[in-house]
């Protein structure tokens, strides 16, 4: 007699950092308890920040770098389900000029969605990494210095209390201050003291914040510690560092550089990564550094896994912005009720999956943000502020989508307005931005009575609302409201019809 199989297959997540030197992607295994193990590593060093210009654009041999990495690990995970995978990039990725069309490029190679994080963001998650392989962190200082930019952390626990990103990285300080490969002690003191100038904003902030434990994450420190370990040093320090600078400056090119523990794939930026650390312990005047070999993409793993587990940081950054910008929370809700069921209603026909769900619900809970400073153009206030407000949790393109729904659900939108705000645009934000326009018209009276029952039908880029009974009728202000957005709709190329 056979048994049929009842074996459950394990879900995996897949987290990939896009750093400005390395890529990095680890995959790991939930069992049905809920706990995570990792079942898979990949990194490559990829050097992006290496092939960018002053101009801001990427040369041809760091994009071919970049997407031939991609490729390899779009094989590993391209047929993971898209809410269980999640890349991101940094430094590199928030300064390239041509972002978009790299992005289109990369995305197709992984098979994926790719979220820019920005510099704070960046630290969130590398702090969530980092904490979770720390015992009774206490106060925690926290700093990762990447290939463009340093991000450094304070920590009371699990939570980040301080986060900063500084703009000085390992690759980016190689190729400012020792870029022909030469190293000399006038050109290590000087990007020494540029670093301790970009440092200068946030020194005197984090000598008093009184951290009681240091820990570095990422390549350079990892490496930095490596090598100080091999020479029998027990931890990071002022001696040991002094001792590796003597080793590099008496070196003269890094090609020359002969020291146990250092890879060949990090000897090329070394020299700009222990400059940037040295600047960091004088400046902050830290005795001692230990190596973390948790770092941002274990972050961005515990996050993917929350947002399964209905434990979504984007969620508590909302309700958040609600009480900061004192929106008025019922209303918002009745709004996001109404757009979220014309959503359910039109999503198959206009091809709406679950994130496009998503940023329509949070969008419609953060519509009214800019009202607290004036009626008069509050759409456009509120679309500023989802622009530039930090928000822990989202992506760039998400806040430019959702301040694009928040531009477009008042006014006169236009294809126009809405690409200055969101350029990675497509039509699935137009539909978004129609639906939240219209549940915003319909709610216009502000009544604490339950909405009608709308049936919306959506075909090709036409939408039909269909009322119950005499509601249009008895309420001619949303009637004429309903009906001077046929003509504005048009703007966007859709066709609205109302009965």
């Amino acid at each position: 007699m056979k048994h049929e199989d009842r074996t459950v297959e394990a879900k995996q997540f897949a987290a990939l950092d896009l750093g400005s030197n390395s890529f990095h992607m680890v995959v790991a295994q939930q069992s049905e308890r809920g706990m995570l193990t990792v079942v898979d590593r990949l990194k490559e060093s990829v050097r992006l920040a290496a092939g960018l210009g002053e101009d801001g654009s990427l040369d041809a041999s760091a994009e071919s770098r970049a997407l031939q990495c991609l490729r390899v690990f779009g094989e590993r995970v391209r047929e993971l389900p898209e809410a269980q995978v999640r890349a991101v990039g940094t430094n590199t990725l928030r300064k390239t000029k041509d972002a978009l069309r790299f992005l289109e490029r990369a995305q197709s190679e992984l098979g994926h969605p790719i979220d820019v994080i920005s510099g704070r963001e960046e630290a969130r998650l590398i702090y969530r990494g980092v904490v979770r392989g720390v015992e009774s962190p206490g106060c925690l200082l926290v700093m990762d210095i990447g290939g463009g930019s340093t991000e450094l952390i304070i920590g009371e626990g699990a939570e980040p209390t301080q986060l900063d990103s500084l703009y000085m990285g390992c690759v980016s300080w190689t190729k400012r201050f020792f870029g022909d490969g030469c190293v000399t002690k006038k050109a290590m003191d000087v990007a020494i003291l540029a670093a301790r100038r970009e440092m200068q904003s946030v020194v005197r902030l984090y000598r008093k914040a009184g951290w009681t434990h240091a820990v570095g994450s990422s390549g350079t420190i990892v490496a930095i510690e490596r090598i100080l370990q091999a020479k029998g040093y027990a931890q990071i320090d002022p001696e040991g560092l002094a001792w590796l600078r003597k080793k590099l400056v008496k070196a003269g090119d890094v090609d020359d550089v002969d020291l146990e523990g250092l890879t060949e794939n990090r000897r090329p930026v070394i020299a700009g990564g222990v400059a940037v650390l040295s600047a960091l312990m004088q400046g902050l005047r830290i005795d001692g550094l230990n190596a973390s070999s948790n770092a941002l993409r274990e972050g961005v793993l515990l996050d993917l896994v929350g947002r399964e587990q209905h434990a979504d940081v984007r969620d508590s950054t909302v309700r958040h912005l609600q009480e900061r910008f004192e929106i008025d929370g019922r209303q918002a809700f009745r709004v996001q009720q109404t757009a979220l069921s014309l959503f359910d209603q039109v999503a198959q026909e206009w091809a709406l999956k679950g994130h496009h769900r998503a940023l329509l619900r949070w969008s419609a809970a953060l519509h009214e943000a800019g009202i607290f400073m004036t009626y008069s153009g509050y759409h456009k206030h509120g679309a500023y502020l989802l622009t530039h407000t930090e928000m822990p949790g989202f992506s760039r393109q998400e806040q430019r989508c959702m301040a694009a729904m928040v531009l477009g659900h008042r006014g006169k939108p236009t294809r126009d307005k809405i690409s200055d705000v969101a350029p990675m645009w497509d039509r699935s934000l137009l539909h978004l931005v129609c639906l939240l326009r219209l549940s915003s018209k319909i709610h216009r009276r502000r009544s604490p009575r339950p909405p009608p029952d709308v049936v919306a039908r959506a075909s090709g880029r036409g939408i039909e609302l269909c009322f119950p009974g005499s509601w249009l009728e008895e309420r001619p202000l949303s009637r004429a409201d309903l009906e001077e957005d046929v003509r504005h709709l048009e703007g966007l190329g859709y066709r609205l019809s109302v009965r």
